[in-house]
């Protein structure tokens, strides 16, 4: 399927059911806080604007240089990783399949970013130029391969995962000297954005969720979607595609929107149920990081999505935090459908299946809460300490879940 997308620079506003609303904190901070539907991108794109803002990697350069901890510590997680040794090899596939009796190539793809992601990180921090070059050619031997993304169900999580990880890759390269910004842009464009839309809003034919009962699929499988969505607006400067991956987030009718992904709320506690809490662990850390990171792009944009709903996401992670630390935490009956019936299913005790799993996702939610908001989450904090320093693909294992988030937020969002 291929698009042929305007992309524009205009000017951002907010249009809601009660009007306009901003919320005291982000507004003093001149961020959006909005709810209901909106049109939230701003007037001109902020570059860099996904995962890192300039800000965010000139402190990590000055504080490397100065030899400062925790800095140091992350910088030296990264050029550990062979990941991020100059001489990786690209290997781009004109076809990535994930799923389905097709040969598995989506390994390819995943090792391939994150090799062009830590190259992009050391350029940016150290500025040696081979870095720079290893990234920049990753990049333009994908945009000049790579045609589709095949499989069963799960290319809808090739196309969400590797989406918002590829998109915000080639927002921090961009301006390279011969980085292929536009060949790479269509590539986000034409391949990976259609799926991302199909999955959540249904595409041409309007069936969203590959056919399925709009609650089958779990939370993660929305929010990848819709991380990819926002990375690609941004990496486009186009603001309509950005506002999508918002809408989505407050009012999509699958398990990624917020009061979808965040059921349950205890108040009393400052916690909140993740969706996929009684699932397993392991997906819902996961969860923690893919809204983590839709909610650090948007606000490198002046949206504050952390916010959103009085801090819900922030409950969330405590609560996800404190169990997966050894404590206990309060758990209600969640009930969802299945399949293209919508069949019945429930969840009466949390998982603990997978309990502690370490990922590379706590470092930029601690940053955000605690360190820019100066807000208590001890949970939050304690986690972040315990995966500290972080590191990313290649040191988590080599299976997919290795390399479900881009990590080194040690070294990106100590502050």
């Amino acid at each position: 399927m291929s698009m042929n997308l305007e992309r524009t620079n205009r000017r951002g506003f907010l249009k809601t059911a009660g009007g306009l609303a901003a919320a005291g904190a982000a507004g003093a901070l001149g961020l959006t806080s909005i709810t209901g539907r909106a049109s939230a991108a701003p007037a001109t794109f902020t570059h860099p604007g996904g995962l890192h803002s300039a800000g965010d990697i000139n402190r990590a350069k000055v504080k490397v240089a100065a030899g400062e901890d925790p800095w140091l510590s992350g910088w030296n997680r990264l050029i550990a990783n062979s990941h991020s040794h100059p001489t990786w090899t690209p290997r781009p596939q004109e076809t990535v399949y994930r799923g389905g009796s097709d040969p598995q190539n989506y390994t390819i793809l995943y090792n391939d970013i994150a090799a062009a992601y830590q190259n992009a990180l050391r350029w940016h921090i150290q500025g040696v130029s081979a870095h720079g070059d290893c990234a920049r050619d990753i990049l333009n031997a994908w945009s000049a391969t790579l045609t589709s993304i095949k499989g069963n169900a799960d290319r809808f999580l090739a196309a969400g995962i590797y989406g918002w990880q590829f998109a915000n890759v080639g927002e921090l390269m961009r301006g390279y000297p011969g980085f292929q910004l536009g060949r790479f842009q269509d590539m986000m464009v034409n391949v990976f954005y259609p799926m991302n839309d199909d999955f959540l809003y249904g595409g041409d034919d309007g069936v969203s969720h590959n056919g399925a009962c709009i609650t089958n699929y779990w939370a993660n499988w929305d929010l990848c979607n819709m991380a990819s969505v926002m990375a690609i607006g941004i990496l486009c400067d186009d603001g309509p595609i950005f506002d999508r991956a918002v809408n989505y987030f407050y009012n999509g009718p699958g398990n990624g929107s917020i009061r979808k992904a965040v059921p349950f709320v205890y108040d009393s506690q400052g916690l909140a149920q993740w969706q996929e809490s009684g699932r397993d662990q392991g997906h819902t850390v996961m969860g923690m990081g893919q809204m983590g990171a839709i909610c650090e792009m948007a606000w490198n944009q002046g949206v504050d999505l952390y916010g959103a709903e009085s801090n819900r996401f922030m409950k969330a992670a405590q609560y996800v935090a404190k169990y997966n630390l050894g404590e206990n935490v309060p758990f209600t009956k969640y009930t969802w459908g299945s399949g293209t019936n919508c069949a019945y299913n429930e969840h009466t005790t949390i998982s603990s299946h997978s309990r502690g799993q370490l990922r590379p996702v706590w470092a930029m939610i601690d940053g955000h809460y605690r360190r820019r908001r100066n807000l208590s989450v001890p949970y939050i904090q304690r986690m972040a300490q315990a995966v500290y320093p972080e590191g990313g693909g290649g040191d988590y294992g080599s299976t997919s879940g290795g390399f479900d988030q881009l990590g080194f937020g040690t070294l990106m969002y100590s502050k």
